[in-house]
């Protein structure tokens, strides 16, 4: 059975639904099945759960989530590939790490889980904890998106808004957890390993989809770090099964209104320090400091990447550039495509260049509107 225990001292966890290291507080790692080639995918089957082999075992909660597809796109820095992660049932690149929680915590006992997000995460694991038959709470910040929090409701969330910026939606969500039951989990994908479990099925998917090779480089926004994260895992878990003999370069993008990982990495630094949020239309990256900054630093350091920050003006840009390819994606999401232009490339210049677009357009109808000047 998969096991939980710290990333930084490696104690292990007490129960199955601990969310952080009773000793010292770090983020918890998910030891998960050992990365054997020959489980790597289900030929029969398409989508996340091709990928069950290399999951958290689990009886696992679905909504059919396909493989999302890789489409060539045109940028000021030649052509690049961009995984179209609106195809996912809720609209965003969540899914997936929410999938695998959900089912995770199902399997160990949960019956009522809580959340803090923005938006995205907390629609997704709206959906996904109805699929399930389990009671959600959801925290999120007073500003975040109408729409979102309507799909979240929907499908039966409590939602709780708070005053103030996401932090404070955190530690509304944390301090809602003081005499709960404990059939009663914190669900947050900032905290949870088996989210990250979930989101490297989007290396898998692009392994498969490049015909069996890894890309040059992967550009992603960067709020909390979980897409990049699960990247970075699902490439390394295929390293060690002898697939492949590198892993791609990572960079991840930041709003210059929020950008704590942006400003470590230049420093030279192996933590975050959380900053003052500013206004952004990327809301969905609008994070003061990630608990997993250090694993997100070392992450990116370890596949000579890079941090960059991109200005409003920029992401607007980009999401005009998208919206004439065709593509309607979340202001956030064109974060990373602004960032394309921004990267100094690494040393494999033939190589695929993977950009995320981790939300659909209709996650911010109102900021694209305003960029469109409707």
């Amino acid at each position: 059975m998969s096991e939980l225990r710290c990333g930084s001292c490696r104690e292990p966890a007490q129960r199955p639904l601990d969310w952080r290291c009773g000793a010292c507080g770090s983020p918890l790692e998910l030891e998960l099945p050992p990365a054997d080639r020959a489980t790597f995918a289900d030929t029969a089957i398409d989508g996340l759960r091709r990928y069950g082999g290399w999951l958290p075992a689990s009886d696992p909660v679905v909504l059919g989530e396909p493989r999302t597809a890789l489409v060539e796109l045109s940028s000021k820095a030649g052509t690049v590939r961009a995984k179209l992660e609106g195809g996912l049932p809720t609209g965003s690149f969540k899914d997936r790490g929410t999938a695998v929680t959900v089912s995770w915590l199902r399997g160990h006992g949960a019956n009522e889980i809580v959340v803090d997000s923005s938006g995205n995460a907390g629609a997704s694991f709206a959906a996904y904890a109805a699929r399930a038959g389990i009671r959600l709470r959801l925290f999120v910040p007073a500003d975040a998106s109408p729409a979102k929090l309507l799909q979240a409701r929907a499908h039966g969330a409590v939602v709780v808004t708070v005053p103030g910026p996401r932090s404070a939606a955190g530690e509304a969500a944390r301090g809602a957890l003081d005499g709960a039951g404990p059939d009663v989990a914190y669900a947050s994908h900032l905290w949870q390993p088996a989210f990250l479990a979930g989101t490297a099925t989007f290396a898998y998917e692009v392994f498969e989809q490049l015909g069996g090779t890894v890309p040059a480089t992967v550009i992603a926004p960067l709020g909390g770090g979980t897409l990049l994260l699960g990247v970075h895992l699902g490439f390394r878990r295929m390293r060690e099964a002898g697939m492949i003999d590198r892993l791609p370069r990572l960079v991840g993008v930041q709003s210059t209104a929020c950008a704590p990982l942006a400003r470590a990495f230049r420093a030279g630094d192996a933590d975050a320090v959380a900053v003052a949020p500013g206004p952004t239309i990327a809301e969905g990256i609008r994070i003061d400091r990630p608990p997993r900054s250090r694993q997100i630093l070392a992450a990116i350091r370890e596949t000579g990447g890079e941090i960059l920050e991109v200005s409003d003006d920029e992401i607007r840009s980009a999401s005009r550039a998208l919206l004439g390819q065709g593509v309607f994606v979340e202001p956030t999401s064109a974060a990373a495509y602004a960032g394309v232009a921004r990267s100094v490339g690494g040393d494999d210049p033939g190589g695929a260049v993977v950009v995320g677009l981790t939300g659909h357009g209709l996650k911010a109808a109102g900021p694209i509107g305003e960029i469109l000047g409707a």
